[in-house]
């Protein structure tokens, strides 16, 4: 098991780029044609982040495996996307790797949104999936990973009231308030991606960091 601080470390980690607050936005342009719905699809949507996340916690290792792929390799690779997708949140703009111009455009005609692109790719993406399988690699314990699914629901829960109070929470705060707070979650987003980064080039290359 880790220390509280760094089960403290990915919570926080998770919030920034799961971003429920920070897609509030996008959650209400997303749904404008189906108000009616709204609180319906926040719940399947909060549901499918649990589950995503839960899933990647518990056997994202074994896909590697079966891949070939080194944690170490991943490590490197995910903080390289960790830390496009920080930069683009230093901008106050959701990146492509989150989700296309034309993934927007067709998910406002669809029928159901909770899933796909909510869910997956605009909350639960690749960023979010590669976080929580590198901490889930930095223990053998099994109470470690379920620590981390305990983690996984308590974003879930935050994407469910973020996303169900949505026009309440548009309302009492601005767009600027949405940016700055975007930013700050970049800012931290980008030091756990240069952690990611370091740590694997250390173990892929011992005699490069000494």
């Amino acid at each position: 098991m880790l220390e509280f601080n760094e089960y403290l470390r990915v919570l926080v980690g998770l919030i920034a780029i799961v971003g429920p607050f920070t897609t509030i936005p996008l959650f209400l342009s997303i749904t404008e044609n189906i108000k009616s719905q709204r609180k319906k699809i926040a719940r399947i949507t909060a549901f499918s982040v649990g589950c995503i996340l839960s899933f990647s916690v518990i056997g994202g290792a074994g896909i590697l495996q079966i891949f070939g792929i080194s944690i170490d390799s991943f490590r490197v690779a995910g903080g390289l996307l960790l830390i496009t997708i920080a930069f683009q949140m230093l901008e106050a703009r959701t990146g492509r790797v989150k989700q296309t111009p034309e993934e927007e455009i067709e998910a406002i005609d669809s029928e159901s949104v909770s899933v796909v692109p909510l869910a997956l790719p605009l909350l639960a993406g690749p960023g979010a999936i590669s976080t929580v399988i590198l901490f889930s690699e930095q223990s053998p314990f099994i109470i470690h990973k379920i620590i981390l699914v305990l983690l996984c629901m308590v974003i879930s829960s935050m994407v469910w009231l973020c996303f169900d109070l949505a026009p309440k929470i548009s309302d009492k705060f601005s767009q600027t308030a949405m940016n700055i707070t975007m930013r700050v979650m970049g800012l931290i987003l980008a030091a756990m991606a240069v952690e990611f980064i370091i740590g694997g080039i250390r173990n892929l290359l011992p005699g490069l960091m000494t």
